[in-house]
């Protein structure tokens, strides 16, 4: 099955294994994928946004 190309906030944590507190801590230190807030306020991630940010980390780590 294909994955989405957009995520919902709750995807993106479950997949990187963040609490929501952590997720908006490391955000307000200017880290972390792109979001995208939609008119009716929800957030969202691109796929590629998450897949660029993780390999982002990984590239960090080593």
């Amino acid at each position: 099955m294909a994955r989405p190309q957009m995520l919902k906030l709750l995807e993106v944590l479950a997949e990187i294994g963040m609490s929501r507190a952590a997720f908006y801590r490391m955000r307000a230190r200017g880290q972390g994928p792109r979001l995208i807030k939609l008119p009716n306020g929800q957030l969202r991630v691109r796929r590629a946004d998450l897949d660029a940010w993780l390999s982002g980390c990984e590239e960090a780590a080593a």
